[in-house]
């Protein structure tokens, strides 16, 4: 996502360690921040068009969720 990351590298470790890996390598971690910033960006933009069409400013929780079914959950 470019040369400034949202998520570290040390959260993408602790995420991966969490479901189960005993070691993980930093391009591991970078591969993993690289994916979910891509998705966590397509989440968002779907979440701005869903409340602009609603006549919001304001992104809520519901805006998140649907955009995700929408994008994700197939």
């Amino acid at each position: 996502m470019g040369n400034n990351p949202e998520f570290g590298l040390a959260v993408m470790n602790r995420v991966i360690k969490k479901a189960g890996a005993e070691r993980v390598s930093d391009e591991a971690s970078d591969t993993l921040r690289t994916i979910l910033e891509e998705i966590a960006n397509n989440i968002s933009k779907t979440a701005i068009d869903l409340a602009n069409h609603a006549g919001r400013k304001t992104i809520k929780s519901d805006d998140i969720l649907l955009a995700y079914k929408n994008s994700y959950k197939k």
